[in-house]
C-alpha cells in the first residue's frame, strides 16, 4: 500500500485511469481469453453478434484489434499491455454501445481539439501538449504508415464519445473521510531514518552440516531433488562447413547481401579525416571478402538443413527400421552418428549448448517414431535419432549430494540470519531505551557481524531521497517513533529501519492538501465504478454471444 501511494502521489495521479485498467481488470482478461474473442476464432457460427459486431469474422476482428491498438496508443502511450488489450478493445465496444444507446453526438471540432491536446503522447516532459510532437506524428502519418489520419480522426471522435460515456458512469465518486485520512498519513508524514544493512553473503554463522544432518535435509526435501524426465539419443550432423567449398556466389549476390546486413560488416578503422568524403564503393571493397565468406556459409547452412531434411525423408521412404537396418544404411552413405548425453526438456543436450529446440524434437520421438525431422542449428542442422525415453526418478543421495550440501548449509545459514535478526533487534530496542543513540547500539548488538549504518534526510513517502532502500518502505508501514523494525530479509541481505523522527501531517481541512487528495480519491473511485460498469456490461455480453452459438 504505502509503495503504491508513493508512485500514485509523486506522479499526481496522470496514470490513474491505466492503474485502475490493470488493476480492475487482470482477472476479467483471462475469463474472457478463452472465448471466441479478437485472437484465435473458433468457427462454430457464421456470426457472433458482440454489439453489432461480427466477431466470427477475421476481417471484423482485425479492424476490432487496429482501433483499439491506435487508441490506446493514443490515449495512453503504451500503458496498456498486450495481455490487457482484448479488455480494453472490449471495454471500448462497450462503451461506444451505450454512447449510441444514450444519443451521444458525434465529436465537434473544438472538441477533438481538446481531446488531442489531452493526449498524452503529445505531451512534453512538463506535461504540457507539445505542437512538435503532434505535428511529427501527422507528418509519420502521410510518410511511412498505413494509417491515414482519416483513421486516426475517426478513433480519436469515437474516444471522445467514450469518454462522455465513462464520465456519466462514473458519478460523483463517493469519499469516506477515513480514506483521505489514511492517504494523507502515509503519503505526508515525515520521516527521519537510520538504517542498519547486514550483509548476508558476509555472514557467517560458522554452519558445518553433519553427515545426519546432509542425511536429513535430503529425506525430507527429496521432492527438491527429483530428475526430470530426459531422453537419450543419438544425432547425425550436417555441419555447414561441409557444403562451403560446393557454393560458389556472383559479385551482384555479394552486393546485395552487403546491403541488406550493412551493421554485420563495418568498414575498416581509418586514419584519414573524418571530413574526407565517404566513399561506399571504397567501403564495400574493404570487407568485400568477409562478406563473400559470410554469404558462402548462409547458403551452406541451407544446403545443411535441406540435407538433414532429405535424409530424414529418406529412412521414411525407404523405411528404414531401428537397429541393423539403420546401421546398414548410415553406413552406405557414409554417416555417423553422435551420442548426446540425457538431456530434459527444460535443459537441452549439453554437446549443443542446450538447444531448446532440439530437446522440444527429441521429447516429440519414440520407438514408433524414432528419427526427427532436419534441425537448425548454430552450426548447420541434424536429425536426431531416438535411444530411449527415461521416465523421472528420485536420485541416491550419492548422485546429489553436492547439492544437497550446499543446500543444508544454505537453509541453516538462512535460519540462524533469522535468529540474528529476532536478537538483534531485541538488543538494539534495550539499548535504546537505556539512551544509546541508535548507531552504538546497533553496532555493539551486532557483535562480530558487520553492519552498514546509514542515516537519510526528512523525507515523506511522496518525496524520497535518492538511493533510499526499497524494504524501508515496508519496515515503516507500521512502525513508531523512536522503535526498530524487524529484519527486513532479501536473499542478499537484512536491513534493520530506525525511525528517529515521525511527524504525522494535519489530517483535516486545515491542510491545504485534504481536499486535494479527497477530489484526486474521488476522480479515482469515479473511474474504479465506471470500469467495473462496463467491465459487467461486457461480461454479459460474451456470456450472451457464447450461449447464442452454442
Amino acid at each position: 500500500m504505502i509503495s503504491w501511494i508513493q508512485r500514485t502521489f509523486q506522479h499526481h495521479f496522470q496514470v490513474i485511469f491505466a492503474i485502475v485498467l490493470a488493476v480492475t481488470v487482470l482477472s476479467f482478461v483471462f475469463t474472457i481469453g478463452s472465448t471466441p474473442g479478437i485472437g484465435r476464432a473458433e468457427h462454430r457460427a457464421v456470426t457472433q453478434n458482440f454489439f453489432g459486431y461480427n466477431l466470427a469474422s477475421q476481417e471484423e476482428k482485425d479492424r476490432i484489434g487496429e482501433d483499439a491498438r491506435l487508441s490506446a496508443t493514443l490515449k495512453y502511450a503504451g500503458q496498456v499491455s498486450a495481455d490487457q488489450m482484448q479488455y480494453y478493445a472490449f471495454h471500448r465496444l462497450a462503451a461506444l454501445h451505450f454512447a449510441d444507446e444514450m444519443h451521444i453526438p458525434q465529436a465537434t471540432p473544438a472538441e477533438l481539439k481538446d481531446f488531442i491536446q489531452s493526449l498524452r503522447m503529445f505531451r512534453n516532459s512538463d506535461g504540457r501538449f507539445d505542437v512538435a510532437r503532434y505535428d511529427s506524428f501527422r507528418t509519420s502519418l502521410t510518410t511511412r504508415s498505413p494509417v491515414t489520419q482519416a483513421d486516426i480522426v475517426r478513433i480519436l471522435s469515437e474516444d471522445v464519445r467514450v469518454n462522455k460515456v465513462e464520465m456519466y458512469l462514473a458519478g460523483p465518486g463517493y469519499v469516506m473521510p477515513r480514506d483521505v485520512v489514511e492517504v494523507l498519513v502515509k503519503g505526508d508524514t515525515v520521516w527521519s531514518v537510520s538504517t542498519a544493512t547486514v550483509d548476508y553473503a558476509a555472514f557467517d554463522p560458522g554452519v558445518k552440516p553433519s553427515e545426519s544432518d546432509i542425511a536429513k535435509f535430503f529425506t525430507e526435501n527429496a521432492f527438491r531433488y527429483t530428475i526430470a524426465p530426459r531422453v537419450s539419443a543419438d544425432c547425425v550432423e550436417f555441419p555447414a562447413e561441409a557444403y562451403v567449398p560446393q557454393m560458389s556466389a556472383t559479385d551482384g549476390e555479394v552486393r546485395d547481401f552487403y546491403a541488406a546486413n550493412p551493421a554485420r560488416f563495418p568498414k575498416p578503422a581509418s586514419a584519414k579525416s573524418p571530413l574526407v568524403k565517404a566513399d561506399p564503393a571504397a567501403d564495400f571493397a574493404a570487407v568485400q571478402p568477409q562478406v563473400k565468406a559470410a554469404l558462402l556459409l548462409e547458403k551452406a547452412k541451407r544446403s545443411s538443413i535441406k540435407a538433414a531434411s532429405d535424409f530424414a525423408y529418406a529412412i521414411y521412404d525407404g523405411k528404414v527400421s531401428r537397429g541393423a537396418s539403420l546401421d546398414s544404411y548410415l553406413s552406405s552413405h557414409g554417416l555417423k552418428t553422435r551420442s548426446l548425453a540425457p538431456f530434459t526438456l527444460e535443459a537441452g543436450p549439453a554437446e549443443l549448448g542446450g538447444s531448446r529446440e532440439v530437446a522440444k524434437a527429441a521429447f516429440e520421438l519414440s520407438a514408433s517414431r524414432f528419427y526427427s525431422e532436419g534441425i537448425p542449428t548454430e552450426n548447420g542442422a541434424l536429425v536426431l535419432i531416438w535411444k530411449e525415453s527415461l521416465p523421472s526418478r528420485e536420485p541416491l543421495l550419492a548422485e546429489v549430494r553436492d547439492k544437497v550440501v550446499a543446500d543444508a548449509f544454505d537453509a541453516e545459514k538462512r535460519r540462524r540470519f533469522i535468529e540474528f535478526g529476532q536478537t538483534f533487534k531485541a538488543a538494539v530496542d534495550k539499548r535504546l531505551k537505556s539512551g544509546e543513540p541508535f548507531e552504538k547500539a546497533a553496532t555493539e548488538a551486532a557483535g562480530p557481524v558487520k553492519l552498514a549504518v546509514r542515516s537519510y534526510p526528512p523525507f515523506t513517502l511522496r518525496t524520497m531521497p535518492q538511493g533510499l532502500d526499497p524494504s524501508v518502505f515496508n519496515a515503516l508501514e507500521n512502525l513508531d517513533k523512536g522503535a526498530v523494525s524487524a529484519m527486513q530479509p532479501t536473499a542478499e541481505k537484512g536491513l534493520f529501519v530506525y525511525a528517529a523522527d515521525k511527524k504525522p501531517p494535519a489530517v483535516d481541512p486545515s491542510n491545504p492538501r485534504f481536499m486535494q487528495v479527497w477530489a484526486q480519491l474521488a476522480m479515482t473511485f469515479a473511474q474504479t465504478d465506471s470500469a467495473g460498469i462496463l467491465t459487467d456490461v461486457v461480461d454479459r455480453e460474451v456470456k450472451r454471444m457464447e450461449a447464442s452459438v452454442k
